[in-house]
Formats: structure tokens, sequence, C-alpha cells
């Protein structure tokens, strides 16, 4: 296959190839660095241009910081029956998320359901791309993970709470492709605008709003709003309370409950009084499988 960019074919080996490149100059293990670039490629072909390799420079920054740990391994900390955490080391969240939902569906496969989740890690690209191993093997996934970014501003406030705090879920299908649904639980995810930011392109009325709620179209002010200012942010899903934002915040909130409170991972307003720039930002992840053969 080819990425097509402008009018230029792109072999899609040659891009996972550069990646795996540049992650194992960075210092990470070989066989780690093989799944990240996979999984990044992947997420750049379905579509999902603002969570594959357009994420290496934000990686590079945190890795150069000292918050990633590039030469992490993951290891589990606890595995009993249907169920387990994992300890990313504080690694890329690629390698444990993989190692994670192979785990859960191994465990679905051998008790009808399997749960693991995972704490200190860091960001891991598409939550879909790992709800996507689940339906491959015939198992329905789910995946929420917390976030370090606080972006999300709630329903008729200012000032931003929580992050985009992503859902995914997979189901296969007997004659066609798996149903994959990947979202974030704002209007928008935060690394899309700064695609538009990257590409000097105006924002849609309702991503991004000011410390006013006002809706920010330039996306360099959005990119001001999301990452240096203290007010404005983006909406939660809904956009505005009129079109029921308050429920896209009660989303966030329960895919934070699952992926950072349950699992251990901090919670990024009470983190960001402490960290120091070069402590890990200590994500969680969450991955369930279910075996549809355990129900019918």
């Amino acid at each position: 296959m080819a990425n097509v960019t402008q009018g230029t074919l792109i072999p899609t080996e040659s891009i996972r190839a550069q990646i795996l490149a540049i992650l194992t100059a960075w210092g990470m293990p070989e066989d780690t660095a093989s799944t990240t670039a996979q999984v990044m490629v992947e997420t750049d072909l379905l579509g999902v241009d603002s969570h594959g390799i357009s994420m290496l420079m934000s990686y590079e920054e945190m890795v150069g910081k000292g918050q990633i740990r590039i030469a992490a391994r993951p290891r589990v900390l606890r595995d009993t029956g249907p169920t387990a955490l994992l300890d990313g080391g504080a690694g890329l969240g690629h390698p444990v998320s993989v190692m994670g939902m192979n785990l859960a569906v191994d465990k679905a496969l051998q008790y009808g359901v399997g749960v693991v989740g995972v704490v200190n890690s860091h960001h891991f690209g598409a939550a879909g791309a790992y709800a996507r191993i689940a339906a491959e093997r015939g198992v329905i996934g789910m995946v929420t993970s917390s976030t370090r970014g606080v972006l999300m501003v709630p329903t008729r406030a200012a000032i931003p709470v929580l992050g985009t705090n992503p859902i995914a879920f997979a189901a296969p299908a007997r004659r066609n492709k798996p149903f994959v649904l990947d979202m974030a639980t704002t209007t928008v995810a935060g690394n899309k605008v700064k695609v538009y930011h990257l590409n000097d392109k105006p924002m849609p009325e309702g991503w991004v709003v000011d410390e006013k709620g006002r809706s920010v179209t330039d996306p360099h002010r959005g990119m001001e709003y999301l990452f240096r200012r203290k007010e404005g942010g983006i909406t939660p899903l809904g956009g505005t309370a009129e079109m029921a934002s308050h429920k896209g915040y009660g989303l966030a909130m329960m895919v934070h409950i699952l992926g950072g409170t349950l699992v251990g991972a901090s919670f990024s307003p009470i983190r960001n009084r402490s960290q120091k720039p070069d402590e890990p930002n200590n994500i969680g992840h969450f991955f369930m499988a279910l075996d549809p053969k355990a129900f019918r």
C-alpha cells in the first residue's frame, strides 16, 4: 500500500521503516519499536492523522525531557483469573497497550470476559487500534484511557478540568468488516486542533472556546487556549449546553474512572501542581474483551 500526500505516493513500508529508525535511534528496543511503528502507520492509514505519525515531534520532546523512558518494557504487576494489571514502565503507550488488549482477549477466550488495566504509561495513539485487535481475534473489545492534557471545558464553565478522554469499541462481524467506534469525549481531539494549526487551516465553529465561551476558529489562537492559557479549551461532545454537552462531560468522567482512577493512574489537574518536567505522566488505560460464545 501507499499513502497519498499532495500528489506524491509514499510506500507504507518506507514510512514504517522510517518511524522504526527514529524510535530505535532514541533508544527504544527493536521489538517494542516495531510494535509502535506498526500501530502508528495503521492509524494514519485509517485516516486518523492526528494520532499517528504526526505525534513523533511531541514524543521526541518528551523523550528529551526524560518524561518518556523510551527503553522501558511492559511488565505484569498482577494477574488473577480474568483480570490483570500491567505497568508500562513510563514508556510509550503503544507496546503495553498491544500487550494489554491481547492479554484481555486471551482471558476472554478462557473465561468469557477479560479485563486488563495499565498504569504508568504515556500517550498510546488511537484507542481504536487496540479495540480492533479484539475484533480481529473474534471477540468484542472496549478501550478507555486517561489523558495528560487538561483541555476540556465543562458545560457552562470557563476553565478546563478534564482531557479528551478517548473511548473505543469494536465488534466482529460474520460477513462484513468489524464495527469500530473510536472517539474522543470532546467535540474534537486536541491533536486535531494541532493538525489544523500546522496546516494553517481555520477550525470549524464550536471546537474551541475562549474564556467567555465564545467560539475560536483561528487554529493558532486555538492552540494558545489549549496549551498556553488557563482559561478556555475544547468543548465536551455536544458542543453547547443547548446541544446537551453535559452528556459528553459525563461520558469523559466515566472514561477517566475506568482508564485512570480504577487502575491507579494520575489525575492531571492534581498532578499538574507538583509534576516536574522530567517526571512521567502516569497515564492509565483500560482494556476489556468479551467472548460472544459465552453469551449465545
